[in-house]
């Protein structure tokens, strides 16, 4: 099984190896130079989405300085908008649905250094997928850790740690984040 292999099925592989470190060149190559674009660029940002992540859906929107890990372990859903300095280490999957928010410097990361400091020195990790349901808003400065869903219409609150899977249809938020209560109606703003 090669490190790639491994990685994928969440068993514990190197993070050093160089097949991981050549798919990390390739990543960094295609970030860098989506980061250099402007909005007049449309044309060279899409084709860069289309060959850095997995998929990416339609009207999917970057803000820079956008950085990932390795690109193609990320699938977005349409109409999903990521502000300024996010952050995706996939080495595990990362589904993101449709109609999703990202607020400035939300953090994605699917791996854990190993815990024994023997295995750590010899860059020894273990990667699980994230999921991220739709219509999400994720606020700023957020990070979520691996093996963690985050349900449709929820709403994780700015500075959050989500170390754990959260509902659909909730606000939440903290440190560990924690369901704070659901979304109803008396949420509304508008008749519509």
């Amino acid at each position: 099984m090669t490190e790639w292999e491994m990685m994928l099925a969440g068993l514990p592989q190197n993070d050093r190896a160089p097949e991981l470190e050549a798919r990390r060149m390739v990543a960094k190559r295609l970030f860098r130079a989506y980061n250099k674009t402007t909005e007049e660029e449309s044309a060279v940002r899409e084709k860069i989405k289309k060959q850095l992540f997995r998929h990416v859906g339609k009207n999917v929107f970057i803000e820079p300085d956008f950085i990932c890990e390795m690109g193609n372990n990320i699938s977005i859903g349409d109409d999903t908008f990521f502000n300024f300095g996010c952050i995706i280490f996939d080495m595990g999957e990362v589904t993101i649905g449709k109609n999703v928010m990202f607020c400035p410097r939300v953090g994605i990361y699917t791996t854990n250094h190993a815990f024994d400091p023997a295995e750590r020195i010899q860059n020894i990790v273990v990667s699980k997928p994230i999921y991220i349901g739709d219509r999400v808003w994720v606020a700023a400065d957020v990070k979520i850790l691996q093996g963690v869903t985050i349900g449709d219409d929820s709403i994780i609150g700015a500075g959050s740690v989500v170390t754990h899977d959260i509902p659909a249809g909730v606000i939440a938020a903290g440190n560990p984040c924690r369901v704070l209560r659901k979304i109803t109606e008396a949420d509304k703003w508008t008749d519509g």
